[in-house]
């Protein structure tokens, strides 16, 4: 996607099992958990709590759940002390890579990374190895069948979005961080339907990656995905779709 990790696109199109959502569920829990305890357990005036209790809401998970991780948050309930972390890699083909943890043990956290880099040909780097290749964005996929471009443009852009791009069959609309629930709530506003909607870290410029080097990718950002103690995984890998849909 133009100026955009694919991967976003790729978790999307498959098709979360049992197990997945349990993994998925675990991941917000504790985002929920450290926004509460960063920021306080109100919703209205902790943007940060906010973004997490929706993405929650978004996968289904029951208001018990929520309000539970946010007590623990708040320290109303007791709960485990969670560390935030990055960790910056490369992998197959020198596509960079981006993870951001939450851990309460970072040398077994650093260990996991170490190893799932190391299996799929990939290494650990330094930090700051890749981050400058990132900037933090709002981002928001809309498909090009879905809306009018003129219709999108004046929703988002009136609402204070940074540029809309057009990649094959979807509009991508861009915000600064702090703008992108507003951003969000304008297009839903207007009744247009989007596939993707997230604060995430956008790539600067893309590595396209083919062959064997696209397939050990894909596992990579699998396995590291797979990790009870990351939380998001961003590259910019270019990936072809054919790659994709064989694995």
């Amino acid at each position: 996607m133009s100026g955009h990790s694919k991967w976003s696109s790729i978790k999307h199109k498959k098709a979360a099992t049992d197990a997945k959502r349990g993994k998925i569920f675990t991941k917000l829990i504790k985002e929920i958990t450290v926004a509460a305890r960063l920021g306080g357990g109100e919703i209205d005036t902790n943007p940060r709590l906010r973004s997490a209790v929706l993405a929650a809401k978004s996968e289904n998970m029951p208001k018990d759940n929520i309000e539970r991780a946010i007590k623990k948050g708040t320290g109303e309930l007791e709960g485990v002390n969670y560390e935030e972390s990055i960790y910056e890699g490369y992998g197959p083909g020198g596509a960079a890579v981006l993870i951001e943890s939450l851990t309460d043990n970072r040398n077994r956290t650093v260990a996991d990374i170490r190893y799932i880099f190391g299996k799929a040909g990939g290494s650990m780097g330094e930090n700051g190895c890749v981050a400058w290749m990132f900037a933090k964005k709002g981002y928001i996929a809309v498909e090009s069948k879905a809306v009018d471009e003129e219709t999108l443009m004046e929703a988002a852009l009136e609402a204070g979005a940074e540029d809309i791009r057009e990649d094959n069959s979807n509009f991508e609309v861009i915000t600064a961080p702090e703008d992108f629930e507003a951003v969000k709530a304008a297009i839903e506003a207007a009744s247009i339907p989007y596939t993707i909607a997230e604060v995430t870290a956008l790539p600067q410029s893309t590595t396209y990656l083919k062959g064997k080097e696209a397939e050990q990718m894909v596992r990579l950002m699998e396995a590291l995905e797979d990790c009870d103690d990351v939380q998001k995984v961003y590259t910019n890998a270019d990936i072809p779709d054919e790659i994709v849909n064989s694995l």
